[in-house]
């Protein structure tokens, strides 16, 4: 199970239970038992110092005591307790003081000059101390070894010994407690990255899912609004012509049924696609919630586009011409008009032309039926362009007489599919009381 760093925080601190300034109730009873042992020593020697010294023996067992007891406050101070060292070394006491002193100041956080500035001096000290000491033992005659490197060499040896040991074990274990620090706080930082990771990735899920249905939902708009739109204006027609002209009442039934079928098969190749997964992961693969919403159309319409193609049934602007004669055979006074050498293009750039045409047209269905309708298709150098612009109904109720509903999707899945494909979409109403819907693609 992974802790967090909350836990470890708590964890933390549930161990900072010691009393004062130690963390740890261990650490404040080895801190006692050190003091208590060096207080000792102190006081032992102090005792020999003071019959040296001619000094009465409780001044010298109690000011022992007393220096050695500094130890207990060698995680708080340990500056303090070198300088208590180094200020005692004549009296030639102290010498655990001294070696735990110098090991808790190297591995403590103080600056590295403090460190051999007292360092230094502890060394100077008890040179000083044993070259004296080995020096009058020599001359009284104590020492059985002569020579003039005695003296020098027993100072430098135990100055050394004194000094250096504690100075580099401290420092070791100083730079290695920084170092577990450090990993520590990568490994945290580390963890709190991988949760930003993890809520991110559920935003990117959430936005892809809510991509998908808005993908889904266009596709779906522009695969049957027009041939259903279309539907309910025969439909209507052939209830006004029912019992006056039979024949075109049953033109008007056979149109009903082609298109019902053919928005039955554009709805079964729809659905296909969906069922085999096909061209439905590219809108997952992109980017979460913070793009523009020009790269969000990019991503839905291409996914549109490779969902159509992928059908293999897709339309292409071969079918423009019979797109607009079935408007026309709905009643629709519409015009084509084609510029420009006629040639392919690339299969989702014909699709989205197509589409655009398609809901213009349901549009003018919807909003403007009866009106006059030209559809302009310009096929130029590097680009194709095309227009539907329509006049304005000759009845103002005249629009609302299919009763087509509206959803009021048609020209964002417009805009996106065209933009999707690095295009230029424009819409908006006429001077002469119309609408026009222009859109320009790039031929590759």
């Amino acid at each position: 199970m992974t802790t967090t760093g909350e836990d470890r925080t708590g964890a933390e601190a549930g161990e900072r239970a010691g009393p004062w300034w130690w963390e740890r109730w261990r650490g404040a009873l080895l801190d006692g038992g050190l003091a208590l042992v060096s207080a000792v020593e102190c006081a032992v020697q102090g005792e020999r110092f003071a019959g040296e010294a001619g000094l009465p023996v409780g001044v010298g067992v109690v000011f022992g005591a007393v220096a050695g007891s500094v130890l207990l406050v060698r995680r708080m101070w340990p500056v303090a307790v070198v300088l208590v060292f180094v200020a005692v070394a004549p009296a030639q006491m102290g010498y655990l003081m001294g070696l735990v002193g110098l090991y808790t100041l190297a591995a403590s956080e103080a600056p590295r000059r403090i460190i051999g500035a007292l360092s230094g001096m502890a060394f100077v000290g008890v040179f000083i101390v044993w070259f004296v000491q080995a020096t009058q033992s020599k001359v009284s005659g104590d020492a059985g070894v002569g020579g003039e490197w005695f003296a020098p060499f027993v100072s430098l040896t135990l100055a050394i010994g004194l000094t250096a040991p504690p100075v580099l074990l401290g420092l070791y274990v100083g730079a290695r407690r920084r170092l577990m620090e450090s990993l520590r706080e990568r490994a945290d930082s580390l963890e709190r990255e991988l949760q930003l990771l993890a809520e991110r990735a559920e935003e990117r899920a959430e936005w892809a899912r809510g991509e998908e249905r808005t993908r889904i939902a266009r596709e779906m708009h522009d695969v049957v609004a027009h041939r259903v739109s279309l539907m309910v204006v025969h439909a209507a027609a052939l209830q006004a012509v029912a019992r006056k002209d039979p024949e075109k009442a049953v033109k008007n039934a056979a149109l009903v049924g082609d298109m019902g079928r053919q928005a039955l098969t554009e709805l079964r190749e729809m659905l296909g696609v969906l069922r085999s997964g096909e061209g439905l992961s590219s809108v997952v693969r992109a980017e979460p919630a913070g793009v523009p919403l020009a790269a969000v159309g990019a991503a839905a319409a291409a996914a549109a586009s490779r969902a159509e193609e992928e059908s293999g049934e897709g339309p292409c602007l071969a079918e423009l011409e019979e797109l607009v004669g079935q408007s026309a055979a709905a009643g629709m006074v519409v015009e084509l008009s084609v510029e420009g050498e006629v040639r392919a293009y690339a299969a989702d750039v014909e699709q989205t032309a197509y589409r655009v045409v398609q809901e213009a047209l349901t549009n003018v269905h919807k909003h403007a039926a009866g009106a006059k309708t030209h559809v302009r298709l310009a096929h130029r150098a590097a680009e194709i362009a095309m227009q539907v612009e329509n006049g304005p109904p000759p009845e103002p109720g005249a629009a609302g007489a299919a009763r087509l509903p509206s959803g009021g999707n048609g020209l964002l899945g417009m805009k996106e599919r065209v933009a999707g494909l690095g295009g230029v979409f424009v819409s908006g109403p006429t001077e002469a009381g119309g609408f026009r819907v222009s859109a320009v693609i790039p031929a590759a």
